[in-house]
């Protein structure tokens, strides 16, 4: 890892640590006292767009929940009656800008309509939850970036292993130096999608490495930084149905390291192989499966309490995929703790991602 990566990996990850539970997060977010958020979202045809609402009604001592926006009235009417959606006011997006004390929105839209939302919101002087991935415009989300970080607005980017106990348990080993220097990062992430969703994902030329190798690249910038040279390859294995690149890797160079990220669409119950591995000169973590997380550690000697060789880390249960996310974000809003992920991380991890893809990064 260069000293740039280095330092900028410790900046990331300083505020970390191993195994923080979603318990401790909601104790402090929801202390007697403290004011409830109020939170909107914009859109609903995320995918991850009805985990993110559920996990904020779940919470209803921490966030008041003020209105949706979504422009297509027929989903507004298919969704009203639905446990999520179920008695929230429907909105324009100005309206729910225009809510007295709003302070967190949830940007849910489809892909296209994502940085659109956000630069609304910042520049509105909203903190916001931004879904994955961050648009296909590189200039436009840094522009977003650089005016969060002028109105002092937190961006929290919609990558679904930041608070994984495996994960973070990962980051810390890297940064305590438990592994040593790393010198590999192994990791896949696939499923099989329908003939629906292959259409969708296929207007973007990243395929599969775009919707979902996108939460890989964050976890492997936070290990080993931005790479120095990024080679996508690309493929198709459906030609003769559409043009969807289906089945992708990607390998990322550093000084002394390689990653290689796999990520495909077709691969029969995908969901069951996704792991993350790192390998470093002391050790190694190999995460599988991904959720619910299971984790091995090997080391080559005795290390801040774990012996020599390999052995299963036993890991507290998460409350939810996004429990944790969420209720950092709700800390960070009430100034109770620092943000976990800055933006300069975040444009990191876009611009590998869009190089992942073969697209491009400027306008």
């Amino acid at each position: 890892m260069s000293n740039l990566n280095r330092r900028s990996f410790m900046a990331t990850a300083g505020t970390l640590c191993v195994a923080q539970s979603t318990v401790g997060s909601l104790s402090s977010a929801a202390r007697s006292g403290d004011r409830r958020i109020k939170v909107g979202q914009i859109g609903t045809r995320h995918g991850h767009a009805a985990g993110k609402m559920d996990t904020v009604r779940k919470y209803p001592d921490v966030f008041d929940v003020v209105g949706v926006v979504e422009s297509d009235a027929t989903r507004r009417q298919q969704l009203a009656t639905s446990s999520t959606y179920k008695d929230l006011p429907w909105m324009t997006e100005q309206q729910l800008l225009n809510v007295a004390d709003l302070e967190l929105v949830l940007i849910e839209t489809e892909i296209g309509g994502l940085l659109s939302a956000a630069r609304q919101c910042v520049m509105a002087g909203k903190h916001i939850h931004l879904d994955k991935p961050a648009g296909d415009s590189l200039p436009l989300f840094k522009e977003i970036c650089a005016m969060a970080d002028e109105r002092q607005v937190a961006i929290q980017m919609g990558y679904m292993f930041r608070s994984n106990p495996a994960f973070r348990f990962l980051f810390k080993a890297v940064r305590e130096g438990w592994l040593g220097d790393v010198f590999s990062v192994h990791c896949e992430m696939s499923k099989k999608v329908g003939a629906v969703e292959r259409k969708e994902l296929a207007v973007y030329p990243g395929g599969s490495m775009f919707e979902l190798g996108c939460h890989l690249i964050d976890a492997v910038v936070s290990v080993l930084g931005k790479p120095n040279r990024v080679t996508p390859f690309l493929s198709n294995s459906r030609p003769e149905i559409d043009s969807l690149m289906d089945n992708c890797q990607a390998v990322f160079e550093y000084d002394s390291a390689l990653a290689t990220v796999k990520s495909a669409v077709c691969e029969v119950q995908g969901q069951q192989r996704r792991q993350f591995v790192v390998c470093g000169s002391k050790g190694t973590v190999n995460i599988f499966p991904l959720e619910p997380a299971a984790m091995q550690l090997t080391l080559e000697s005795a290390t801040a309490g774990f012996r020599k060789g390999t052995q299963t880390v036993q890991l507290p249960k998460s409350a939810g995929r996004y429990d944790g996310d969420l209720l950092h974000l709700a800390n960070v809003v009430r100034k109770l703790e620092s943000h976990d992920y800055n933006t300069a991380h975040d444009i990191a991890v876009q611009e590998t991602l869009l190089k992942a893809c073969g697209m491009k990064t400027d306008d």
